[in-house]
């Protein structure tokens, strides 16, 4: 039995991605991303571990040396009710260095870039988000950014074929 337990803990440790925001590498060119810790109640954990939550329409701000994510929605845990409940969209503190809050906060009044959450995911056992410093794209630029795909794709096809036939 104790044998049992002990594989439990180690698969709860595992790596493993509860949300991921494919959208955002879409319409946002990527410059640079952050692994942040999340600070949430039991509940968003319970919830989190049963692999619920959306973060597409999700943004974060930094705001008195910290960083905080918004209309990240986590819905409630379907045993929580009454005081052991949490409101699914309330702000989120994120928990990083002050070094690197410091950095982002200079990029971001400098440039036009905004902050945007990409993946949710266990590591170790504890919640994590990554999170992309990133600018956003214009409808043309989307286009180009598929079209080179697309190109990068098909090169790759003739290259396998080229090499299966040799």
């Amino acid at each position: 039995m104790q044998e049992r337990r002990s594989a439990k803990k180690d698969a709860d440790k595992g790596d493993r991605t509860v949300a991921s925001n494919r959208r955002a590498r879409h319409d946002f060119e990527i410059v640079e991303t952050l692994e942040c810790g999340l600070v949430l109640q039991g509940s968003e954990v319970k919830s989190l571990r049963d692999g619920k939550a959306q973060i597409t329409e999700a943004f974060a701000r930094i705001e008195d040396g910290e960083i905080w994510i918004y209309q990240m929605h986590i819905p409630p845990w379907s045993f929580a009710v009454g005081f052991g409940a949490h409101d699914p969209d309330r702000r989120r503190k994120l928990l990083a260095h002050n070094q690197e809050i410091a950095k982002w906060f200079e990029k971001t009044k400098l440039q036009p870039l905004t902050i945007v959450p990409t993946k949710v995911y266990f590591k170790d056992g504890r919640a994590k988000i990554e999170i992309a410093l990133a600018k956003g794209r214009q409808k043309q630029d989307r286009r180009q950014a598929i079209k080179e795909r697309e190109a990068k794709r098909e090169m790759d096809r003739t290259m396998r074929r080229a090499e299966k036939f040799s």
